[in-house]
């Protein structure tokens, strides 16, 4: 069992991400998408209203100076988007203090889970009816669509939002994934793979498809391909106490860590 430790939490802070030059500013596509590395981790924008929009893993290397803080304020104030942070419980304690002095308010809580994977297991393949696989050319907006729809209990599903999707099939170091239950496009999720982390991230299910079946199956197929891919640990982010988390620890997944999401509002 491997136990949390700075090192390991850095590398599961920024497991979903490919990298970007420290302190640099990187424009990505014509929809004013942008990544910059701030403090230890990274801030991106995906549009206002993008739940991709928020900044990960920042306070790990230590506090942030009052010009970086005004950084990394500006780089979400810059695109009208409220400064939203995924903090970790091992971030430099002078930053979550600086988060109560500039106004900042806790919004929601996620769990991290981690498992360990062995170069020996084998993983089920997915019952008679369902198909696990990655989306063909042509089918980006397929994917995208069933992808926010499986989402739309939490966040509208929006051209802005299917857009940000769609980017799933050209981004570095990610691999979509497609379920088909009787040849209808019933859920969908993403791989990272980053520094022998595999990220279980982005699992999505049509209501009408539910409990039949397609997390544990998605689980598994990108568990095999990480496998295959040298990965020696995967982890995921779920609500606390939620199905997602119930059907990852059904898999070996065990809870390490809770992140607090942190917003700042301009008026």
């Amino acid at each position: 069992m491997k136990f949390v430790d700075m090192d390991l939490v850095r590398r599961l802070e920024i497991a979903g991400h490919s990298a970007v030059a420290p302190e640099q500013m990187e424009e990505t596509g014509s929809a004013g998408h942008a990544r910059m590395a701030i403090g230890g981790g990274i801030a991106i924008f995906r549009g206002v209203h993008s739940p991709m929009t928020q900044a990960e893993g920042v306070g790990l290397n230590g506090p942030l100076s009052d010009e970086e803080f005004e950084r990394l304020e500006d780089f979400f104030r810059s695109r009208g988007s409220a400064v939203i942070l995924e903090v970790c419980p091992l971030a430099d304690a002078n930053f979550i203090q600086k988060l109560g002095a500039r106004g900042y308010r806790v919004t929601e809580f996620s769990n991290v889970l981690i498992r360990e994977i062995e170069s020996h297991e084998e993983f089920a393949s997915p019952p008679l009816g369902m198909i696990v696989r990655k989306p063909a050319v042509g089918e980006e907006r397929l994917f995208a669509q069933t992808m926010a729809r499986g989402f739309a209990e939490y966040f509208e599903v929006t051209e802005e939002l299917i857009a940000t999707v769609q980017g799933f099939f050209t981004g570095q170091d990610v691999q979509p994934y497609l379920v088909l239950i009787d040849g209808k496009a019933a859920g969908g999720g993403t791989l990272t793979l980053r520094n022998g982390v595999a990220g279980l991230l982005g699992t999505s299910t049509l209501p009408e498809f539910r409990r039949r079946g397609i997390q544990t199956a998605l689980i598994h197929a990108r568990l095999a391909d990480a496998q295959a891919a040298g990965c020696d640990l995967a982890m995921s982010m779920t609500l606390p106490i939620s199905g997602s988390q119930r059907n990852l620890e059904r898999q070996g997944f065990r809870v390490v860590y809770t992140r607090t999401k942190f917003m700042r509002e301009w008026n």
